[in-house]
């Protein structure tokens, strides 16, 4: 994958995406959630809460690399987020990059 980071701002900016691991849980319980991303260095429980449900709902997860302040800049947000959920990707290619892996 070329580069996560600007699948998933362009994700963000173009698609439907919710942010943080309440609206997160929300839309994979629902199954609206086609792919979720989640911080590798964000809170311990709450990522491998949010990795647990995914498991188990058969969804797509990826680990970005960094804490939950870098992926809250990469969504274009001041505060930190330790996941969003991918709903509609818009112009950005994140589903179909990572259907291929």
């Amino acid at each position: 994958m070329a580069d996560i980071g600007k699948d998933i701002r362009l994700a963000v900016d173009t698609g439907k995406v919710v942010l943080g691991a309440r609206e997160l849980m929300k839309a994979v319980s629902g199954k609206k959630a086609k792919l979720v991303v989640v911080a590798s260095k964000g809170k311990a429980d709450t990522v491998s809460d949010i990795l647990h449900v995914c498991k188990i709902a058969e969804i797509k997860t990826i680990k970005f690399e960094g804490n939950s302040m870098d992926l809250g800049a990469v969504c274009g947000r001041p505060y930190s987020v330790n996941g969003l959920a991918v709903i509609e990707a818009g112009n950005s290619n994140i589903l179909k990059e990572t259907a291929q892996e």
